[in-house]
């Protein structure tokens, strides 16, 4: 009995030389800590882009965070759900004065320990790891619903919510990628601050990990635009990268999400593995997840959990360093900081507003109050971040107004659209592109060579066309969906591209990109008036458009958009217009129209043979004119419906004419022909562009 003290002292002995040993080590314990140490933070930095702040988005934000340095431990619970595990760790906040400015700030503690052992399953393995981290295997099986569209996964978030579902996607892309594209290897992570955000960021940290990815880079706050998570890929030489956003779709509780994967050159995954990532969807059974603390994502620095490491990186910077080696900033400034030069710029609450200030005001000279809606909010603001005259009614508005601005601008959810927009006057995506094309070389110092080629979505009007012809350059039309131009601009065919659907962008980086279109016409405006004494009438972007038709004619054009139909009678609308097409010969008439094809079209890769089918119904007339059919794949729910008309114009004296009455007679046929009515039950579009 006299030997039980001493042995209660060795015991005690053990137990905190072990623990010494843990936290010297940086090696996960065998059970939680109510207190871990301090993660380590290495480089930090020198300089960053600080994100605007204001009461709203303070608000907007307030349901999320991490544990208090006062908050109670709350009792352990067994949590199945890998979303739902998240969910409940990050409700605790709190507020209080800050010392230094007495201000009112948020206290944020670093994330605790936990085993996923026990939160994530009662029935996980843990498995032993030679680099320092404890990997868990938490048993999972098949969900339905989770094959991509043309821009990766998107659901409601209340959909990402259930059980292990964003979780099973992220392992099937694991699985269906060669290990050397990730083994140690180095990927991105970004989004465009949205609902749901923050947890999903810990969730793909973690079975990243698992995986044995050696590092990722996060933007701060999981705050990165998809242009820019492109541009970060290229200059840092990642295997590939993660975008959390459903685009221009709106966010919220009750509203959308979605996840897709880059590639090592900075373009959307190709099909072939999108395929592999829904087959693998379908036979899931378990997910490899390292059991390690959430990551402080509010933080600049390197946090090291063995050999796998997360750095937070400031979204701003890299993406700046890539358009001032593009574009002229000098030249630019000489315009948007003139007096008699007004600027508007529309954020939509969205991504771009973390990147409008560093940009527009503090590089440009533009007025600070130029920018509008320039905070990331978790739901836009209660708005629809889709730069078109529907969504962005409050920029059109303004730029339709007696004072008008003199150049507008909008971008979307992610950054990777935009509207451009003079005073009064309304730049379709298809002439925009066309007219960056054409004015490329003069304008902008990256294209100063020519550019090498060009090419469009299918559904985009013909005008870029027009330019190549002009041009004698390489012209490509593919089908809708950025990855389709990846592939020309990694065989050096490629530089200048577009889609109807506000997307525009070069080789720069492999996604569109909604600032440099935004740069790109400040430039051309910028060299047409560089001689331009103050005072002097400036030409304008009406100027530029028409100047532009005068010389290759204007493509007149619209789309009509019929958002969350019923899908059973989309899909039979779309079934009857294949049947009318197969049926179709050359030459019939279609009221004052004269048939010269009726397809569904096919794309065939010129550099890899690839071949996508069923891209969208086509029928063309003998005089240009066009109507196509197709059904979009970036909603979240139900059918997407989309008519799109266009009518070639060589005549100048019709170029003023509003394209809604130029397009009419075509517009009803092809509601007449599509039996739209008849199959949706819908009289009336949701958007018309």
């Amino acid at each position: 009995m006299g030997e039980c003290p001493n042995i209660c002292i060795i015991v005690i002995g053990l137990i905190i030389f072990r623990t010494m040993w843990d936290r010297i080590s940086h090696r996960q314990p065998q059970r939680q800590s109510p207190h871990p140490g301090p993660l380590r933070f290495i480089k930090p930095p020198k300089a960053s882009h600080a994100f605007p702040t204001t009461r709203e988005a303070h608000d907007s934000r307030k349901r999320h965070g991490h544990v208090t340095p006062t908050s109670k431990q709350a009792p352990e619970k067994k949590i199945r759900s890998l979303s739902q595990a998240h969910i409940s760790e990050q409700k605790s906040r709190s507020y209080g004065l800050c010392r230094e400015t007495g201000k009112r700030r948020i206290f944020v503690a670093l994330p605790r320990r936990r085993s996923w052992a026990v939160r994530a399953s009662s029935s996980s393995a843990a498995v032993a790891n030679p680099e320092g981290i404890k990997i868990m295997t938490v048993p999972t099986k098949p969900v339905e619903g989770q094959k991509t569209g043309t821009s990766g996964l998107r659901k409601k978030v209340k959909v990402f919510m259930q059980e292990n579902y964003l979780a099973n996607w992220i392992q099937a892309l694991f699985n269906s990628l060669p290990p050397e594209d990730f083994k140690n290897g180095l990927l991105a992570l970004g989004g465009d601050g949205r609902y749901f955000n923050r947890e999903a960021s810990q969730i793909i940290i973690k079975i990243a990990a698992g995986n044995g990815v050696g590092k990722i880079l996060v933007g701060r706050e999981g705050i990165m635009s998809t242009p820019a998570l492109s541009a970060v890929i290229r200059k840092r030489k990642a295997n590939g990268g993660f975008i959390m956003s459903a685009s221009h779709n709106p966010g919220g509780p009750d509203y959308d999400w979605g996840i897709k994967f880059n590639y090592s050159s900075g373009q959307p995954a190709p099909e072939y593995i999108t395929d592999k990532i829904y087959g693998n969807t379908l036979s899931i059974s378990e997910i490899k997840m390292a059991d390690i603390p959430d990551v402080d994502l509010s933080r600049l620095g390197v946090t090291q959990y063995g050999n796998f490491s997360v750095e937070v990186i400031d979204p701003v910077s890299d993406y700046l360093e890539l358009m001032e080696s593009v574009f002229d900033f000098e030249l630019i400034k000489s315009l948007v900081s003139r007096s008699d030069f007004r600027f508007a710029f529309d954020a939509m609450h969205a991504v771009t507003g973390a990147y409008a200030k560093p940009i527009f005001v503090d590089k440009l000279g533009a007025d600070p109050g130029s920018i509008a809606n320039g905070v990331p909010l978790e739901d836009f603001g209660h708005g629809h971040p889709d730069p078109n005259l529907t969504y962005a009614k409050d920029l059109v508005d303004v730029m339709y107004s007696e004072n008008a601005p003199d150049f507008g601008a909008a971008s979307d959810g992610d950054g990777d659209r935009n509207m451009i927009l003079g005073r009064r006057f309304f730049i379709t995506p298809s002439d925009s592109v066309a007219i960056i094309a054409a004015n490329a070389q003069a304008a902008i110092p990256y294209f100063q060579s020519g550019p090498k080629g060009l090419a469009r979505s299918m559904p985009t009007s013909g005008a870029l066309d027009r330019v190549a012809d002009k041009l004698k350059l390489p012209f490509f039309e593919v089908p809708t969906g950025w990855k389709f131009f990846g592939n020309l601009m990694d065989a050096g065919k490629l530089s200048v591209c577009g889609e109807e659907s506000f997307g525009t962008g070069s080789d720069h980086i492999r996604e569109k990109d909604g600032i440099w279109a935004v740069l790109a016409w400040l430039s051309i405006i910028s060299y047409r008036n560089k001689d331009k004494k103050i005072g002097e009438k400036l030409i304008s972007v009406a100027d530029v458009a028409k100047e532009h038709w005068e010389t290759y004619g204007r493509n007149f054009f619209s789309r009509y958009d019929y958002e969350e139909c019923e899908s059973e009678g989309a899909n039979q609308m779309i079934g009857y217009l294949r049947e009318l097409v197969s049926k179709s010969k050359a030459e019939e008439k279609y009221g004052n129209y004269v048939l010269q094809f009726a397809d569904d079209f096919t794309y065939t890769d010129p550099v890899d043979g690839s071949i996508a089918s069923k891209q969208g119904i086509r029928f063309v007339f003998t005089d240009g004119s066009r109507i196509i059919f197709r059904l979009s794949g970036t909603g979240s729910a139900g059918a997407t419906v989309r008519i799109y008309v266009e009518q070639f114009e060589p005549d100048v004296s019709r170029h003023d004419m509003d394209a809604q009455m130029a397009l009419k007679p075509l517009i009803e046929l092809a509601l007449s022909v599509s039996k739209l009515k008849e199959f949706t039950g819908r009289e009336k579009p949701t958007v018309i562009t």
